[in-house]
């Protein structure tokens, strides 16, 4: 991937905003840009609008959103910074962690308002993995994919222009301000389009081994369950431009993902009492402290693999779940009417997990809490038992672009570039270095806050 700089290049054509990838991040832009009244073309080098997005539970984090405020939850701006900081040791950019934690809330109220897409408190996602009070968002269709329907469906009605299969190659700069970007079509064509202001939306470098090998060696070998297209493109030309990088060993971290179905299984089987074992039927660690980083310790067990156990009672609030109703029909879902069974279905030892299990009922007995901290309030899981077996992937990275405020790329030295934004996958999230400070629908929270901060702050500019 590449910047050509040039002063003078003979664009066929001209347009005032160009932003490439067609994500949720992308999405958003293009939506606030035309609430500027500014023509926008979306760049997507697939067939269709999907990314990492469509791959997703679709939930994301906002704090101070209408839909909390409906259902009594007091949250906002300085509980979210502190949420933040404490799951990151202090490592988190203070200055993103209160922006998102100020925009959040406002931008779902807005894509709801403003452009019909509904996104409602998931009430199932009970405080846990480090937010204090329930922020989680969805949609009716509680999928990534729906989310994804849906915005492109507001950006067809908002008169944004989505342009797919455009694969862009390389950018076109003047020293530091980009002046436009090289595509390349299914059949090898290419076309050069200029822009008085570029928003890069691509996501992060999942997909690029290569970098992942760099930046986070610890998942060099270990499975990827995210958009092949994720190449770290963006990542690049900024840094190529003179933008800052920061926390680029962060990344999210899956300890949920089906094996071998590859689904992503929701973690409301944990926050609502169940716990996760290896083949000895041993736990080992805190289920509801680590979401993110639960994929390295899975990875850890033995065979790489470990199982969610949990009761009929979690079984029968989950099982209207699209990803849940898709693995049980696929045979991902064992169950059995006592441990010994359960175990044999599994492939568990019977004997650990028959302990395991006592212990987890005595913990809820008694109100204490484990070894690691955790504290099982209730009630106690009960015949019939269930299993789903997972393994630990990398879902999507966490390190990127450094952004102010208004989500406009900054530099390695200062100062900011001139006409370049970035968010979502692109940009340096909210999570600090490492998987640790990850917190539950964070990436889809950045995507969508910093997509209308870009989107808003680039069409502002555009015009001015």
């Amino acid at each position: 991937m590449s910047v050509i700089l040039t002063r003078d290049t003979p664009f066929e054509a001209t347009v005032p905003l160009l932003v490439v990838g067609g994500g949720a991040c992308g999405l958003t832009a293009a939506l606030a840009a035309r609430d500027e009244g500014v023509e926008v073309v979306v760049l997507e080098r697939d067939p269709l609008p999907q990314g990492s997005t469509s791959m997703s539970l679709g939930a994301l984090c906002a704090s101070g959103s209408a839909e909390q405020k409906r259902h009594g939850v007091d949250d906002g701006e300085e509980r979210f910074f502190q949420d933040v900081m404490a799951k990151t040791h202090g490592t988190a950019d203070p200055l993103l962690a209160r922006v998102v934690g100020a925009e959040s809330g406002p931008a779902l109220d807005w894509l709801a308002e403003r452009h019909g897409v509904e996104l409602v408190l998931e009430t199932g996602w009970t405080p846990a993995f480090g937010h204090s009070v329930m922020r989680m968002h969805v949609t009716p269709g509680r999928t990534g994919a729906d989310l994804m329907e849906r915005l492109v469906a507001a950006c067809e009605r908002a008169g944004a222009d989505i342009l797919t299969d455009a694969h862009v190659t390389a950018l076109y700069a003047d020293g530091e301000r980009v002046t436009g970007v090289r595509l390349q079509r299914p059949d090898g064509s290419t076309e050069d389009i200029g822009c008085d202001a570029l928003v890069l939306a691509s996501c992060g470098f999942g997909g690029n081994h290569q970098m992942v090998a760099e930046n986070i060696p610890s998942m060099a070998h270990a499975r990827y369950f995210g958009w092949e297209g994720n190449q770290g493109d963006a990542i690049l030309w900024g840094k190529a431009l003179g933008a800052g990088l920061g926390d680029m060993d962060a990344y999210q971290g899956l300890g949920l993902l089906a094996d071998p179905q590859g689904i992503d299984v929701n973690p409301r089987l944990l926050i609502e009492g169940g716990v996760q074992v290896n083949q000895q039927g041993e736990r080992f660690g805190h289920e509801l402290e680590d979401v993110s980083g639960a994929g390295a310790r899975v990875i850890a067990q033995p065979g790489g693999v470990a199982w969610v156990i949990y009761d009929d009672r979690i079984h029968q609030n989950c099982k209207e779940l699209p990803q849940y109703k898709v693995l049980s029909g696929l045979g991902g879902i064992r169950s059995a009417p006592d441990i010994e069974g359960l175990a044999a279905q599994a492939g568990i030892d019977p004997a650990g997990l028959a302990r395991t299990m006592a212990e987890v009922a005595g913990f809820v007995a008694s109100g204490a809490q484990d070894g690691f901290g955790r504290a099982f309030p209730g009630p106690a899981l009960a015949s019939p038992f269930y299993a789903a077996r997972v393994t630990g992937a990398l879902f999507h990275t966490q390190g990127g672009l450094l952004v102010d405020e208004n989500a406009q790329v900054r530099r390695v030295n200062g100062g900011l570039l001139p006409n370049l934004y970035a968010g979502g996958g692109a940009a340096r999230s909210i999570g600090g270095p490492g998987p640790s400070g990850y917190l539950p629908g964070a990436g889809l929270c950045m995507a969508v806050t910093l997509g209308r901060l870009a989107g808003r702050a680039a069409g502002r500019a555009v015009k001015g």
